[in-house]
C-alpha cells in the first residue's frame, strides 16, 4: 500500500501535470493558463481539428490558420512531432 500511495504523490508533481503560463497568442487558441502541458496539447489539437488546421493527405503536418501561425512561426507546414516544441516557447 505504501508504494502505491507513493507513485500517486509523483504523479502529481509530475513536470506535465504542473500548470504553467500561456503565452497571449497561445491563449487565444487553448485559452487564459496556467495550465499543463498536456491540457495545453489536448486543446491545441480540438482547435486543430474543429479549424480543419490538419493536412487532409498527411494527418502528421498543421496547416497554420492565422491564430496558429502566431504561435509556430512563419513555417507554411509544421509536423506534429515539431509542434510541442515550437509550443514549448510559449510556455513558461
Amino acid at each position: 500500500m505504501a508504494k502505491k500511495e507513493v507513485l500517486t504523490k509523483k504523479d502529481a508533481t509530475s513536470k506535465f501535470m504542473q500548470p504553467m503560463k500561456v503565452s497571449d497568442e497561445l491563449a487565444a487558441i487553448v485559452g487564459r493558463g496556467p495550465l499543463p502541458r498536456t491540457e495545453v496539447t489536448k486543446k491545441l489539437w480540438a482547435y486543430i481539428k474543429s479549424n480543419k488546421c490538419q493536412d487532409s493527405k498527411n494527418k502528421r503536418n498543421i496547416n497554420p490558420d492565422e491564430k496558429l501561425a502566431k504561435v509556430f512561426g512563419a513555417k507554411k507546414t509544421v509536423n506534429m512531432f515539431e509542434m510541442t516544441k515550437l509550443v514549448s516557447k510559449h510556455l513558461s
